[in-house]
């Protein structure tokens, strides 16, 4: 059945483990969109639980909208559309892979960063093991003026230089920590291969885009807000992106070519590598 069974060295709960066993399950289509997943019943004997444990675990997967339970007839696999959807459960489903490739294109890489993190500390912890990992990560150049981020005012100049400088400080901050805790695996010998690539195009970013394992993509749209920020000790008005908690929308490649998933994920991955092929690692 799905996974090796319960890891007794894992510290959270027995219904989060059989939820995230039966995640990687459905995201690595070994459940697919549709089919039925074993009785309450057999699940609790597979995994040597109490069926109230794998009714919790069913409700974790039930919140994420990747089950359906239909009265008298069984739990099932719920066909991917396109709605909005948590992205970290299917980072750790995807590190669950023996390849893992995550590419990011967006704004600062922040989300990327916290999104990483529980992936990471399981591999440090012993409780995944990637045989490598790879992270493409592709960012605006925040050393040039663009639309955002910039003043309220317009006319207020002097204030873009400073504006930008903030913004490329928040995105080297995060994009050199998760270059350090990726490649921290290879030098513990965790994985046997990690790398992590930046690079910087001359446009605005107004969306941001991750690809899991070539399979999967995840989309939402970056809306401009104004807010404060300090700069030098004093209040600036900004217009910037909204970037944290953006709703995403989750593609899926599909069995079919037509299938929308499948022609989403394919377009996301050609529009990915045009814009590597002409971007630029960062200035040193």
């Amino acid at each position: 059945m799905f996974g090796d069974g319960l890891n007794p060295d894992d510290p959270r709960p027995a219904s989060q483990q059989i939820a995230n066993l039966l995640r990687a399950a459905i995201v690595n289509r070994q459940l697919a969109p549709g089919d039925r997943l074993p009785s309450q019943g057999a699940l609790a004997q597979r995994y040597g639980v109490a069926r109230e444990t794998v009714k919790s675990a069913l409700r974790i997967l039930r919140d994420e909208h990747r089950i359906v339970t239909r009265q008298g007839c069984g739990t099932y696999v719920r066909s991917q559309a396109e709605r909005p959807i948590g992205l970290r459960p299917h980072i750790e489903a995807a590190f669950t892979r023996p390849h893992v490739t995550v590419d990011f294109a967006g704004f600062s890489g922040e989300t990327l960063h916290g999104a990483l993190q529980e992936p990471l500390d399981q591999i440090r912890a012993g409780m995944l093991t990637p045989e490598s990992i790879a992270v493409r990560i592709l960012l605006p150049d925040l050393t040039t003026l663009a639309l955002v981020p910039s003043p309220v005012d317009a006319s207020n100049l002097g204030e873009k230089a400073k504006i930008r400088e903030r913004a490329r400080r928040i995105a080297a901050r995060h994009t050199e920590a998760i270059v350090e805790s990726v490649l921290e695996l290879a030098e513990l010998g965790l994985t046997r291969g990690a790398s992590v690539e930046i690079r910087h195009h001359g446009t605005a970013a107004l969306f941001k885009l991750y690809l899991l394992n070539g399979e999967e993509a995840f989309f939402g749209f970056y809306p401009l807000v104004t807010h404060t920020v300090t700069i030098e000790d004093s209040p600036v008005n900004i217009v910037d992106v909204l970037g944290k908690d953006v709703p995403l929308f989750h593609f899926v490649l599909g069995d079919q070519a037509d299938d929308i998933g499948t022609q989403y994920v394919d377009q996301a991955k050609s529009w990915f590598n045009s814009v590597w092929a002409v971007a630029r690692p960062p200035a040193a």
